[in-house]
């Protein structure tokens, strides 16, 4: 009779495994369609060719007059670009330069490692191997007025458990749920101006979004590939998105620009001066009479007798 039960639990337990593998497969099938082309398109898509952008976001910030030349320093030795390794996400340099050039608020200049690329065109027209007339003569390259500058401050996820993906029963189909934790980045813009140092601009953005993990707690590497990738892929939508918003927060700023004015003129001193000093807030201290301080309120004066 025991032998019977236990036969019949063990056709049972095998039969939920089975179930649990084939829902598995099935929504593994559904995360690994065939790629269609020009589908998933993020909040940074499409394409820009001189002042003109095809199918770009509408949330996207433009101008209707451009403010002058740019160039992107990313800095690569961060600590926020050494978390973007951790995901397998490459330089944020692309995304940036589609998104200006779309919005036409600045001409981009090369000054990444293309730029290896053309001192080689020109080094071969100095050396007479271009043929006549490929005009790399000196005096050809355009300034950089202005430099952005990309900064990310990433937020671990929050949330997880056994959200998920829901309708699942309890036993074995109870792991094919996965958890659900949200994503969150804030990204920093400065723009600075390249002849005189002086920042331009700074700019703040936000972006969240949900991450849907799947297989991981039942399957480990077996299926757990099929939402271990998945995975990785909010993270560079929802840091687009935060660039998104911090450039956009930018030329809102930039339309409405007014130059900081220091009297005196910028790096002559400024006008916090100090006493004995050679500034022109200093020498104006000097040449004040010295105050008094006031009397106290509420004493008497000593009567004479």
């Amino acid at each position: 009779m025991s032998t019977v039960r236990t036969s019949s639990s063990t056709g049972r337990f095998s039969l939920l495994a089975l179930s649990a593998t084939a829902s598995a497969a099935l929504l593994s099938g559904c995360l690994a369609t065939a790629p269609t082309l020009g589908e998933n398109k993020g909040t940074v898509s499409g394409a820009a060719g001189g002042a003109s952008a095809e199918n770009n976001n509408s949330q996207l910030e433009k101008c209707n007059e451009t403010l002058g030349t740019l160039a992107i320093d990313e800095d690569t030795a961060a600590p926020w670009y050494m978390t973007l390794q951790e995901y397998r996400l490459g330089s944020t340099v692309p995304v940036l330069r589609l998104m200006i050039q779309q919005s036409n608020c600045f001409v981009i200049v090369e000054r990444g490692k293309a730029m290896n690329n053309m001192m080689r065109e020109r080094e071969f027209a100095r050396g007479d191997e271009s043929r006549s007339g490929s005009n790399f003569q000196k005096g050809q390259m355009v300034a950089a007025d202005y430099t952005m500058s990309p900064s990310i401050q990433f937020s671990g996820k929050t949330g997880g458990g056994g959200g998920g993906l829901g309708g699942f029963g309890g036993g074995v189909l109870g792991l094919v749920a996965g958890s659900v934790s949200k994503n969150e980045a804030s990204t920093t813009l400065l723009l600075i101006d390249n002849r005189s140092g002086v920042q331009i601009s700074a700019a703040e953005g936000t972006a969240g979004n949900y991450d849907f993990g799947i297989f991981g707690a039942a399957f480990g590497g077996s299926l757990g590939g099929g939402g271990g990738g998945y995975a990785k892929t909010p993270q560079g939508k929802v840091i687009t998105a935060a660039f998104a918003d911090s450039f956009n927060q930018m030329v809102k700023a930039l339309r409405n620009y007014k130059a900081q004015q220091v009297k005196g003129g910028l790096g002559t001193g400024g006008r916090l001066g100090v006493q004995g000093g050679e500034t022109a807030a200093s020498k104006e201290l000097d040449a004040k009479p010295a105050t008094k301080p006031a009397a106290k309120s509420g004493t008497k004066a000593p009567v004479k007798k």
